[in-house]
């Protein structure tokens, strides 16, 4: 293929007819006129126009006829200004004047990485407005921001997963010139930016690439749709699709990492892994631009395949999600034991994480009915190549009311959930609005159009709750607009002197970066040297790493500090103080306990 020519591979069709809407003739601005121009196939499946019969240049709405059907928008279109059901139009993104020059990238090992999703983090719901947000997440020590997918999908807000246009970036949320302008001014912050993509499955609406091609493997399904062909009869040019729209992102927008949607849905029997291809081409596009690039996983294996080096059999991916962990924290401060929860009922389940990385690593998961997971080398394993967050998109949206924890715990356990993620051995991440206790709930929402599919997207929904034992009125319709309008972030609530508990868990969340900027970098640490005492029925937990030490009280009486973290040195974050601050006599020295549900983190001596 060669860029810029109007070139679509097509194997499926025995005719391909270009459309070009043009601007009429003459000074005025005159009726749209449109074109036609045949194609021919090649012996690659690819058709092409004759040389000379059409010029490509930015800005010209095009499509696809099929066997005289459509038109149908390009499968690798850089822009659907009228949707993902209308023409496309073509983007050049070497018009856009980057000032980055000087950017190489961050180091992987010590990011903090802040989730957020485009239309819900700023009232507007734009990239241009989350531009304005950036020193705020600098503030909490944030070096990574993850956006939630932002190719283009059917409606006008939608969580991104149910996407068809892999190549887009939403026209609402700023199109491409938005998107580049945004990264742009991430790195001119000091910020990497993360894109969150979907190679697994494609939305329900919008989806044409069937009608070119075996994109598809109908023989196989996963919980969102028919599964992506990637080891059947013409995959080569699937898994180029998928390649080629990675390397994009990382090229053309100059994204430093991308984070990988369930990839245990990938279905891929062939000699290589899809994603040890991606991360082989990924690591020469690093090397060869000197800007260094990360790949994330988001994986339910417990498997360090991951992030072991293809050398040694594994995928080479930077690094892994560890819902694990998640688990582990969230039963610990809520008590939640149902579902997927019930196994990590202990505080002995979080020390386990806390050690081993995974929970279920070989062992019996009572949620799966099996045995689960691979067991880590401890000595070997950098923990940083695993993510981990105590809310993120996943665990509160797909919860029946969106609610995020601030619904169920106030801010002295969010704050031990803050520490435990900021301060552990794992590269943490953030989701967006924890850093301030939102207390807006982040629902599933979607805009379908059509009638009979948003209808049964929102039939669905409430069925599935219902069946959990959920009153039907108390499930959000997902297509009710105003449960797109309730997950907005309300910033005012930092400023509300009604509720100051927003501002003081803000400062909670900047004393712990503070702490974890000081830190080792990632790479000097491994499992093994991450220790953690416990007591099942005091509820309390000591985690000592490399420099500082971290005692959490999960009980609602004092504990003796002296007691249980005999060797603790200096104090350097007291969040029970920070919460609950006191006159200043009673702040003189050392404290001799340590508050219920809150954590002290110590410098070692």
């Amino acid at each position: 293929m060669t860029e810029n020519d109007f070139a679509v591979w097509a194997p499926r069709p025995a005719r391909v007819e270009l459309l070009l809407r043009e601007a009429g003739a003459g000074s005025g601005a005159g009726a749209a006129r449109i074109r036609t121009v045949p194609l021919h196939k090649g012996d690659d499946g690819w058709w092409r126009p004759e040389e000379g019969a059409v010029t490509w240049k930015p800005g010209v709405d095009y499509g696809y006829l099929l066997d005289g059907q459509g038109p149908y928008p390009d499968p690798r279109s850089r822009r659907q200004p009228d949707g993902v059901h209308g023409l496309s139009r073509t983007d050049d993104p070497a018009t856009f004047e980057w000032s980055d020059g000087s950017w190489t990238g961050l180091p992987v090992d010590r990011a903090v990485i802040y989730e957020l999703h485009v239309g819900t983090f700023t009232p507007k719901g734009t990239l241009a407005s989350a531009r304005k947000r950036l020193d705020h997440l600098r503030s909490i020590g944030v070096t990574h921001v993850e956006l939630l997918p932002v190719n283009g999908f059917n409606g006008v807000h939608n969580w991104g997963y149910d996407g068809v246009a892999w190549f887009t970036v939403h026209e609402a949320y700023g199109g491409p010139e938005g998107y580049r302008a945004f990264v742009d001014a991430c790195h001119a912050a000091g910020l990497a930016v993360i894109q969150d993509v979907v190679y697994n499955h494609l939305g329900p609406s919008g989806n044409y690439l069937p009608l070119y091609g075996p994109y598809l493997n109908d023989a196989s399904s996963n919980t969102w749709g028919t599964s992506v062909n990637l080891d059947h009869e013409g995959s080569a040019e699937v898994r180029r699709f998928i390649l080629d729209n990675a390397l994009m992102w990382l090229r053309d927008y100059h994204v430093d990492g991308l984070r990988l949607d369930a990839v245990h849905a990938l279905v891929d029997d062939g000699p290589v892994h899809l994603l040890a291809e991606l991360s082989a081409e990924v690591e020469e596009l690093s090397a060869s631009t000197g800007v260094q690039r990360m790949l994330i996983a988001e994986s339910d294996l417990n498997d360090p395949v991951m992030f072991r080096a293809r050398d040694d059999g594994g995928y080479g991916l930077d690094g892994q999600w560890s819902d694990d962990f998640h688990h582990a924290v969230h039963v610990n401060l809520t008590g939640e034991t149902s579902g997927y929860y019930a196994d990590f009922d202990s505080v002995g389940a979080l020390a386990k994480v806390l050690t081993k990385g995974f929970f279920h690593d070989g062992t019996y998961s009572s949620f799966r009915e099996r045995e689960h997971g691979v067991e880590l080398d401890r000595a070997a394993t950098a923990p940083w190549r695993l993510v981990v967050a105590s809310q993120n998109h996943d665990q509160i949206g797909n919860r029946a009311i969106g609610d995020r924890l601030t619904a169920t715990l106030g801010v002295d356990d969010l704050a031990i959930a803050a520490a435990l993620t900021l301060l552990g051995p794992f590269t943490p991440m953030l989701f967006m609005g924890e850093e301030w206790a939102a207390s807006t709930p982040w629902q599933f929402f979607t805009s379908h159009p059509e009638p009979e599919l948003g209808e049964a997207t929102a039939t669905g929904r409430i069925a599935e709750f219902e069946r959990m034992g959920w009153d039907e009125s108390a499930v959000p319709d997902p297509q009710d607009p105003e449960t797109f309008t309730r997950s907005k972030l309300d910033w005012h609530e930092l400023d509300d002197p009604a509720h100051p508990e927003h501002r003081a868990m803000l400062e909670v969340y900047r004393a712990l970066a503070r702490v974890r900027a000081t830190l080792p970098p990632g790479d000097e640490l491994r499992l093994a040297e991450i220790a953690v005492e416990f007591s099942e029925e005091e509820r309390w937990l000591v985690l000592t790493r490399p420099t500082i030490t971290l005692v959490v009280n999960f009980s609602d009486e004092p504990r003796e500090l002296a007691t249980i973290a005999p060797g603790a040195g200096e104090v350097l974050v007291d969040t029970h103080a920070l919460l609950h601050p006191a006159p200043p006599s009673r702040h003189a020295g050392r404290p001799l306990d340590i508050a219920p549900h809150s954590v002290i983190v110590t410098a070692l001596p």
